[in-house]
């Protein structure tokens, strides 16, 4: 029997799987997407996100069988471009959120986080010594410079990063790329995020969105998955977003993000002076110490 309240291994996942214009139902102990090409199955048990874009209808059994193989569920613009709602994650353990939760709103745990997550971008600089404001301006240095440096190697032109989430069309075909990446990049980081039972809306770095941790925890990857991956989908042409779709799981494989996320989640706050205490799951607070769960105390029979 599963315990559901063990957090769940994503090594071992499928980064992503994007889906448009078919119809997922049950299949056996699986589930299957029909469409006018054949029948595609789908190995839920070893995916960790599955994107649904335009023109999909997925059963309640489908989405049953999802869930109970642990898989996040996204439903997205056309192209993942969009993101509109998603599912639950797999463990049902609140110790990982009673913890950022606690991070988050004390302001010294709250910039240990920050400095940590600055940390993991630059291996082997010590930061203890500079001030918020001189690490976040190595960061946008370093950012800018990645953008120009593959700019230079694939010879796609570039001029800087602009988007506009209202008018799609009105960016170039290197920040839509960009933006496109990144939306898939965003949906592996909300998968493991949720599946190891922390908040997408509990940010450090992004505050004051649903997805604030999901856009802090993205952010330590950009520079070696998705921003290769959008210049070198735009060098080589024809279909951009199939191409992208595909440079993208390529490149999540060899940056071993399944491994990395969670270890990475771990270490942001592993060993915080001061750290939660969380009730085993089941139990019930109480100001005289924990309580078992599932017992009347209103006395009597």
């Amino acid at each position: 029997m599963k315990d559901l309240q063990e957090l769940p291994k994503l090594g071992d996942s499928i980064s992503y799987l994007y889906l448009e214009h078919a119809i997922i139902e049950q299949d056996d102990l699986s589930i299957v997407a029909i469409r006018k090409d054949g029948r595609i199955p789908i190995p839920v048990a070893a995916t960790t996100c599955l994107l649904l874009g335009p023109g999909t209808s997925i059963t309640h059994a489908a989405i049953r069988t999802i869930g109970e193989n642990g898989c996040m569920v996204i439903w997205c613009g056309e192209k993942a471009t969009r993101f509109y709602a998603s599912g639950m994650g797999e463990t049902r353990s609140a110790k990982n959120l009673l913890r950022q939760a606690q991070c988050c709103m004390d302001e010294e745990k709250h910039m240990q986080v920050v400095r940590r997550m600055y940390a993991l971008r630059f291996p082997g600089i010590d930061t203890s010594g500079m001030t918020l404001r001189q690490v976040r301006g190595m960061e946008g240095i370093r950012v800018r410079k990645t953008y120009e440096l593959f700019g230079k190697t694939t010879g796609v032109k570039w001029k800087k990063r602009t988007y506009k989430t209202d008018s799609w069309e009105a960016s170039d075909t290197i920040n839509q790329a960009l933006s496109e990446a990144n939306a898939m990049l965003y949906g592996v980081c909300h998968a493991a995020i949720v599946s190891m039972g922390f908040s997408p809306g509990l940010g450090f770095i992004h505050t004051g969105k649903q997805l604030s941790f999901v856009y802090d925890i993205a952010d330590l990857y950009k520079t070696e998955t998705t921003i290769p991956a959008a210049f070198e989908a735009v060098a080589k042409g024809g279909d951009v977003h199939k191409e992208l779709r595909s440079l993208c799981r390529k490149y999540f494989g060899t940056a071993r993000l399944m491994e990395r996320i969670p270890r990475d989640l771990a270490e942001l706050f592993d060993g915080i002076e001061g750290g939660v205490n969380a009730l085993a799951a089941g139990t019930l607070w109480s100001e005289e110490g924990e309580l078992d769960g599932g017992k009347n105390y209103g006395g009597g029979a």
